[in-house]
């Protein structure tokens, strides 16, 4: 299938982003709903639990045929500075330069580049991912839920979709030891998306 390439400015506002999109041509195009899908993530603290976090707001477009989801594809922009562990002095110190540096790196995105199945309803979406100005090729592994229609008659699909990634890789250093040995801040990042997309007409 043919994507029309973007180009990833990781400086350009995140309300300007999805605006330099284009839809994908050949299949199906589809608009994820932010009000139903989330973006969340959790790495480990102190070594004996695991913090977790999510982005208020993204966008994304994908392109599928329902009947086969190896045509998928999808482009997607996350604003950085709407990070939120639930705890604001915890979130300041995640958006400064220690970690995000939201004021430099305001978008982190996605670019997928396969989709791969790997059981029933079950692929590998793999892609490259663009966090804190680095681009690394990523996998999510993807199950579909199916599609249903909401009260209003659009059609919908549903997926969940799992990675891990070494935070260390795109440049996510910041740490401090434990007087015991170990971490404060764990090094893997677990990164989980709940995804509702209506069918563009």
């Amino acid at each position: 299938m043919r994507i029309s390439h973007v180009a990833l400015e990781m400086g350009r506002p995140f309300s300007n982003f999805i605006e330099g999109w284009n839809l994908i041509v050949g299949t199906v195009n589809w608009e994820v709903d932010p009000d139903h899908s989330s973006i969340e993530f959790s790495v480990t603290h102190l070594m004996i639990n695991r913090i977790k976090g999510l982005f208020e707001h993204f966008q994304a477009n994908m392109s599928f045929d329902p009947n086969d989801l190896t045509t998928t594809v999808i482009q997607a922009c996350i604003d950085s500075n709407s990070i939120t562990t639930r705890q604001p002095q915890r979130d300041e110190h995640l958006k400064s330069d220690d970690f995000l540096h939201v004021a430099k790196y305001p978008n982190i995105t996605f670019q997928s580049i396969s989709c791969a199945p790997v059981g029933e309803r079950q692929y590998e979406l793999t892609g490259n991912l663009t966090l804190h100005g680095i681009t690394k090729l990523i996998t999510f592994h993807t199950t579909f839920g199916g599609l249903n229609k909401d009260p209003r008659g659009r059609q919908r699909a549903g997926f969940h979709s799992t990675a891990c990634i070494d935070r260390n890789e795109f440049g996510l250093t910041f740490n401090s030891l434990l007087e015991t040995g170990g971490l404060i801040v764990g090094n893997e990042m677990r990164i989980e998306l709940y995804i509702e997309a209506i069918k563009l007409a």
